[in-house]
């Protein structure tokens, strides 16, 4: 399978739609990585692909990745410093069991986008958005490699 083809072009524009309607509303910023395959731990894997792409790097180490490995059905997601230190433990939890009733269904644009809508509600009470916010990171969707 080529990853890169998993979303329709217009699909993945209505993901990075998703992304920057988001991060309107707050200073984190949002990422959408996609693997065909993942050995072993999902979060382990992310956090790998978080590091590879420098988002731990934001200034106030609010990034948050979207990681999907499509062939294996396995996702995961991930904040960082910032906000891990900022709320609770189970912050992740209703978006990742919203966005698992969607995938169920094979709905993965729409449950990406609701789960990136949902990502930006939440981090705007912690992170809101400021006047002088610059986006940090691409919001484009990135690929293995």
């Amino acid at each position: 399978m080529d990853i890169k083809t998993f979303f329709t072009d217009l699909q993945q524009k209505s993901i990075q739609l998703a992304i920057e309607n988001a991060e309107l509303n707050t200073s984190g910023e949002i990422r959408v990585h996609l693997d065909s395959k993942c050995k072993g731990d999902p979060i382990k894997t992310a956090i790998r692909i978080f590091e590879k792409l420098k988002m731990h790097q934001t200034e106030l180490r609010n990034g948050v990745l979207f990681y999907l490995a499509v062939e294996d059905k396995k996702f995961a997601i991930i904040g960082d410093k910032g906000i891990n230190d900022a709320v609770p433990t189970d912050f992740w939890d209703t978006i990742r069991n919203t966005m698992t009733h969607e995938f169920k269904k094979e709905e993965f644009t729409v449950g990406l986008c609701q789960g990136i809508e949902m990502a930006g509600n939440k981090l705007k009470t912690h992170f809101p958005h400021q006047s002088n916010d610059i986006n940090e990171l691409t919001n484009d969707l990135s690929f293995e490699e």
